[in-house]
């Protein structure tokens, strides 16, 4: 007798057919975990009108199929005894689901930019980059001027697709981008990343502090505004970040 083995049916994308009804749910769970940041099943459930057994199905899903990863929360951030409940990130293969369709073909055209014009292109370009927010900047303050300066530049980054807020902490105020269309870009050129921090240090007349990048393997690109004046010039760290009051700047 001949066995046949069942294959499952796929869609265009490579989801199980079988699956289907239950991508709209997941898709939400990406997206609020894009737009929010590292969450917890617990969070994720209640964000999203969902139990956490429903939560963690989809959780369970979206990592077999890379799009997510399991971390244990920053220490600053635990609370309380007990072991701390893991938060979910997106992973790289995730963020591809957003805005980097064109993410490689950036690179390509920068790494020819750098092996043609040498390292001085390559911050000129990032410079340029920054300035085209800087004049999106002007625009945002312009048309909103009740907004404080940190407000109208979240609103210019996620404008930007970056979904971004303020959030404020004990030294002063957080840029949180909860995205980086150009992750990909800036891992391998880090002038991106640079000529962005001095243009918030800029834009908010202040010394600003880079504490995490996406584009470094952290969960979310996070600055420090502190509240009393500084110089103006940028300072970039790799250090943990502390998160609270989120102030609406969508």
């Amino acid at each position: 007798m001949e066995i046949v083995q069942q294959v499952p049916q796929r869609d265009a994308t490579g989801v199980a057919t079988g699956q289907q009804h239950d991508q709209p749910t997941r898709e939400r769970v990406v997206r609020s975990i894009l737009d929010n940041g590292p969450s917890t099943t617990a969070t994720l459930a209640e964000r999203l009108s969902l139990t956490p057994a429903a939560v963690r199905r989809h959780l369970d899903q979206l990592i077999e199929e890379g799009v997510l990863e399991a971390r244990q929360p920053r220490a600053s951030t635990t609370r309380g005894r007990g072991r701390p409940a893991k938060v979910f990130v997106l992973t790289e293969l995730g963020r591809d689901r957003f805005d980097q369709a064109y993410d490689d073909l950036a690179v390509q055209a920068i790494r020819f930019l750098a092996e043609t014009g040498g390292a001085d292109a390559v911050r000129a370009f990032a410079e340029r980059r920054a300035s085209v927010l800087e004049r999106r900047f002007d625009d945002v303050t312009a048309e909103h001027p009740e907004l404080e300066a940190s407000e109208a530049l979240a609103r210019t980054l996620s404008e930007e697709g970056y979904a971004a807020a303020v959030r404020e902490i004990p030294v002063g105020e957080q840029l949180c981008q909860q995205h980086c269309p150009v992750s990909h870009v800036a891992h391998e050129f880090p002038e991106l990343c640079e000529a962005e921090t001095a243009a918030f240090s800029r834009m908010l007349g202040r010394h600003v502090q880079r504490l995490a990048t996406i584009a470094h393997g952290d969960g979310v690109c996070t600055t420090c505004i502190p509240t009393v004046q500084g110089s103006t010039a940028p300072s970039t760290t790799t250090s943990g970040s502390t998160t609270h009051t989120e102030r609406v700047t969508r």
